[in-house]
């Protein structure tokens, strides 16, 4: 396995050894072991499964203290553009973002710590797979409307798919004037 630390300070790609023979291919999607060596979480409390559409866009979501959550997120099938936004008032990277091309094939993860607002683009049909840190709690959930411009996130598809309950979510400004920062 190896780590990889992204510009954002705790948002890490996980590219697992994969072992490719004529009948397919073997990797492991966690352990714990080698998780705890790497100071990455280690124990998380829910899995959740997504199915979407290409073109599909998720987000961008978030979890309130004391519910926050780290997300380790990968894809099963397909590709998507994982996106995550620093939303920690205190970070010297307050409201930039990075996005991580997850594929299936390369089995590539990311975590996602607590403190960013998460979504992602279908880049083709996929599944999408993540585990928790926290359970969800509807009360906590927070969100930013996935294409605000002052984020400027490029999510590479055209005529995106997004739900009624995400095109309701608040602009960034919005969020940080309810947030009282």
């Amino acid at each position: 396995m190896q780590v990889i630390k992204k510009s954002l300070e705790g948002l890490v790609e996980i590219l697992p050894t994969v072992y490719k023979d004529e009948r397919g291919s073997f990797f492991e999607t966690f352990n714990r072991i080698d998780f705890e060596a790497n100071g990455l979480p280690h124990v998380f409390v829910q899995h959740n499964q997504s199915i979407s559409k290409k073109g599909v866009v998720r987000g961008l979501h978030f979890q309130r203290a004391p519910y926050a959550q780290g997300k380790l997120v990968r894809v099963s099938v397909g590709r998507v553009l994982d996106v995550a936004v620093d939303i920690r008032p205190s970070s010297p990277t307050f409201g930039q973002h990075e996005a991580v091309e997850l594929d299936a094939e390369r089995g590539n993860m990311l975590y996602v710590p607590e403190g960013f607002a998460h979504g992602f683009a279908a880049l083709e049909d996929s599944i999408f797979i993540y585990k928790c840190t926290n359970l969800y709690h509807k009360a906590s959930e927070g969100g930013i409307i996935w294409d605000d411009p002052d984020l400027q996130i490029d999510w590479r598809v055209s005529n995106p798919i997004v739900s009624s309950k995400d095109l309701e979510l608040p602009s960034f400004k919005a969020y940080i004037k309810d947030a009282g920062f």
